[in-house]
């Protein structure tokens, strides 16, 4: 788990907790900040401050004090991706398992 400041510009997460006034989480939440939403880093200004994100396809600025209270899984999304390629090659994982087995004799 890490803070939603730490990804970098192009990482993508899974949103897990939002550590915030209640005013300031139900605004977020309003806007798809949510649990298991996923979060992506659009750019950072110049400065380094503030950030846009892309959460579910909502483009949205956040200065980094805001965004260092949100908590996101840098993993989960990944593996999503990893899967949903395995399932568009038609491949299923036994067969990827398999077939990296036999490459590596």
């Amino acid at each position: 788990m890490r803070q939603l400041s730490d990804l970098e510009v192009g990482d993508s997460g899974v949103l897990i907790a939002l550590d915030l006034p209640p005013g300031v989480q139900n605004h977020l939440m309003y806007m798809g900040f949510v649990p298991d939403a996923q979060v992506k880093v659009l750019h950072r200004a110049p400065i380094g401050d503030p950030t846009v994100y892309s959460v579910d396809g909502i483009e949205i600025a956040l200065r980094r004090e805001t965004a260092k209270a949100i908590r996101v899984n840098n993993g989960l999304l990944h593996k999503t991706v990893e899967i949903n390629r395995d399932v568009e090659s038609g491949s299923t994982r036994a067969e990827t398992a398999h077939e990296l087995v036999e490459a590596g004799r």
